[in-house]
């Protein structure tokens, strides 16, 4: 019964998105106000081309502190370009397995297309688990 059940009815579709050359500062700025742990990075066309977490932007305030200056620099220069994505098709139980053998906390969702239609996380996934107890 849970295998049938598919990520697309749970994950987010409302994404917040950042352009590879926005000020890394800015992004920073963005994720503490809403408070969210990262987004989709995505040029002109809508593309995904990487993804900015908090990790990504620890580099920014170690590199800094170090110098003690501001560093800064553009979203493209500390976000992740090598992603794993998973398709809007998957199932919650294949998703739920591919987060317990990694470390990512989401996953950005493409469609049959390669077009980003939203973004699966941990909690997306266990509250659809919950849902379906």
């Amino acid at each position: 019964m849970f295998k049938s059940v598919l990520i697309k009815d749970y994950m987010a579709t409302n994404l917040t998105t950042f352009t590879p050359g926005l000020e890394i500062s800015q992004a920073i700025k963005y994720l503490n106000t809403h408070k969210i742990s990262g987004a989709p990075v995505v040029d002109e066309r809508g593309t995904l081309v990487g993804m900015l977490s908090e990790k990504d932007c620890l580099q920014v305030a170690l590199q800094s502190t170090y110098y003690e200056d501001w560093v800064g620099g553009v979203v493209s220069e500390y976000m992740t370009e090598e992603l794993e994505t998973v398709p809007d098709t998957a199932s919650i139980v294949d998703v739920a397995e591919k987060f317990l053998k990694s470390s990512f906390k989401r996953y950005p969702v493409l469609d049959e297309d390669g077009e980003l239609v939203g973004q699966i996380s941990r909690s997306d996934v266990l509250r659809a688990l919950d849902e379906l107890w």
